[in-house]
């Protein structure tokens, strides 16, 4: 059952892709603070993060099955799928903004539900949670200098 949660991060992350393309392109023709990094780094970034989404997704699952904890994974994937259209496709910084601060609330919401269910699945999602907290910041930067 593994293999559906990397299915299903993979379809969010994919459907984050659709319609989109030149994102590196275009991230590298915004005004961006000094602090951004370069566009090769999300994809590696991503693809760890990713891995350890579907790895602590599977974890609980595991435990309670499809219950709470996995309906609030459900809802930060969910929201993590619509950033990039709304940043690249659209480039609605702002709308994009709102989407990734609801995002970071749910992110957290899940930590703390997946922290009673299995703590190292939560622990997982820390990164996650640290890199989320970065892109908002970068994105409200971008937001402003755009």
């Amino acid at each position: 059952m593994l293999a559906g949660f990397v299915v299903a991060t993979a379809v969010a992350a994919g459907i984050g892709g659709l319609g989109v393309s030149g994102t590196a392109e275009e991230y590298g023709a915004l005004r961006q603070p000094a602090w951004a990094p370069p566009s090769w780094l999300f994809g590696p970034v991503w693809t760890v993060l990713y891995a350890t989404i579907a790895v602590a997704g599977w974890l609980v699952w595991r435990r309670v099955g499809f219950t709470l904890p996995l309906w609030a994974w459900t809802v930060q994937l969910v929201l993590n799928a619509i950033w990039t259209p709304l940043f690249f496709g659209a480039g609605r910084y702002g709308l994009a903004f709102a989407d990734i601060v609801l995002l970071w609330a749910a992110i957290v919401a899940t930590v703390v539900l997946f922290r009673r269910v299995h703590r190292p699945a939560a622990a997982l999602l820390l990164p996650y949670l640290a890199w989320v907290t970065f892109a908002g910041a970068l994105n409200l930067a971008v937001w402003q200098l755009n």
